[in-house]
């Protein structure tokens, strides 16, 4: 990855910023010296622009040197992402890849909706990658990170790119995204579908505008995310519908209509995870929360510690995902109950890995590498 200049966070909005998720901006764990803004200051910033302070979006190049990126977590199903993207527009508030950006010597906060790193190379990449002897067509999912979908990839096409040689290669691919943008590459989906290789988990949060809108601001409304569902499943691909993540107090109590829902579109399984909240997410959660929930933000921040056994965090595999004690073991209770009352307790379709086809590097001259 390239060197950058990052003296333009100095212009970033320290108060709430318009249309987008965090409403701080915080120096990353990793900085020796932080500057934190006072709240009397945030006051006055809310006062003088009531309805928010505009931030464009940057796109930036990304010189990595990998594209396939195995998976070392005990309690998740995928083996192998693609990213093309770091970073996200779609500005979810509760979003666990927020503390990669800190890595990268920006913020978890508006940094990371706000600064987009785009994997130029990908569909190159991922070819030469396809191509090695050692690669046995194990399914890849996109993205196992930050959404391939996001409103960036609607110009930028790398998402495509990458799937059309998936599509040629009969790659299996498992596709995990809360955008509609999906639909635009149903005729590569239909393909791969052809060889059983391809499945779509389609998140939705909550299928009330407003918070939707809140926990997610740039991303597809709830009934475009259903709609995608519908379409999807019509065309015969396996969809999975994940409710996550819950947020105990904010949307626990729709699990029953989200799955209602999802099943009279179509989808054919689901999924739930528990709110995480690793690293500096804690923080943004909570001012976010306070901001938008003054009235209950107290009793939610206290369901979230009930299920973490008194922290707002618990990063031990399986607990992370589903959280413990009493409360946690209700919710996931209601999610079983009613993933069966609907027919979504069979689990996903196994991808067939087994029709892959491998590339030939630099065309009809690999034959001769």
């Amino acid at each position: 990855m390239e060197e950058r200049d990052l003296s333009y966070r100095d212009a970033l909005p320290t108060g709430p910023a318009r249309g987008r998720g965090a409403g701080l901006n915080p120096g990353n764990r990793f900085e020796s010296v932080r500057l934190h803004v006072l709240g009397e200051h945030l006051d006055e910033l809310a006062a003088e622009h009531p309805t928010g302070t505009q931030v464009a979006t940057r796109i930036l190049p990304d010189r990595t040197r990998s594209i396939i990126n195995p998976v070392d977590s005990p309690d998740l199903s995928m083996k192998w992402t693609v990213n093309p993207y770091r970073g996200c527009e779609h500005g979810c508030i509760y979003c666990y890849a927020r503390p990669g950006h800190e890595y990268l010597g920006m913020s978890g906060g508006l940094d990371f909706e706000t600064v987009i790193l785009a994997k130029h190379d990908a569909p190159e990449l991922l070819r030469k990658e396809l191509a090695r002897p050692s690669w046995r067509g194990e399914a890849i999912t996109m993205s196992g990170v930050t959404d391939c979908y996001q409103p960036v990839e609607k110009d930028l096409r790398l998402t495509r790119r990458c799937l059309e040689l998936m599509a040629e290669c009969r790659q299996a691919v498992g596709i995990i995204t809360k955008s509609k943008l999906v639909l635009r590459d149903l005729d590569l989906l239909g393909k791969l579908n052809e060889h059983r290789a391809v499945h779509v988990a389609i998140s939705v949060t909550s299928l009330d505008n407003r918070t939707a809108s809140l926990m997610e601001p740039r991303a597809s409304s709830p009934r475009d995310r259903l709609e995608a569902i519908r379409t999807l499943s019509k065309a015969g691909i396996p969809v999975t519908v994940m409710t996550a993540p819950i947020v105990p107090g904010i949307n626990d109590h729709e699990i029953p209509a989200i799955l209602e829902a999802a099943a009279e579109a179509g989808a054919t399984s689901a999924g739930w995870v528990m709110l995480r909240l690793p690293f500096q997410i804690k923080d943004l959660f909570l001012e976010w929360l306070q901001r938008h929930f003054p009235d209950r933000s107290q009793k939610v921040e206290s369901f979230i510690r009930d299920v973490r056994s008194g922290a707002l965090y618990d990063h031990r595999p399986f607990t992370r995902q589903r959280g413990e004690g009493p409360l946690a073991q209700h919710i996931g209770a209601t999610f079983k109950l009613f993933a069966r009352k609907h027919g979504l307790s069979n689990g996903r379709a196994t991808l067939n890995e087994e029709a892959f086809v491998r590339p030939q590097e630099g065309g009809q001259l690999g034959l001769f590498a």
